[in-house]
């Protein structure tokens, strides 16, 4: 955290459900779950093979969409 204040980058939070329903449709879904639609929407030919990586692509994929929603909506990411 102290690179990223120091490097001035902005910090983006989000909710288990939040990533959760932005990656598989439904806030609570499972991490079996969630890995599986990570694979699918990366196309990916093998899934991740930890809970820990699935996890970390499907943060990424939640921030990529919120960043689009944002810039469709015309708002500041």
């Amino acid at each position: 955290m102290a690179a990223v204040a120091e490097a001035n980058l902005p910090v983006y939070e989000y909710s288990h459900a939040e990533v959760k329903s932005a990656v598989t449709g439904y806030g609570r879904a499972g991490k079996p779950q969630v890995q599986q639609m990570v694979t699918a929407l990366l196309k990916l030919k093998s899934g991740p093979q930890e809970y820990d990586a699935s996890d970390a692509l499907a943060v990424a994929i939640c921030h990529a969409n919120s960043i689009r929603y944002n810039r469709a909506a015309g708002r500041s990411s």
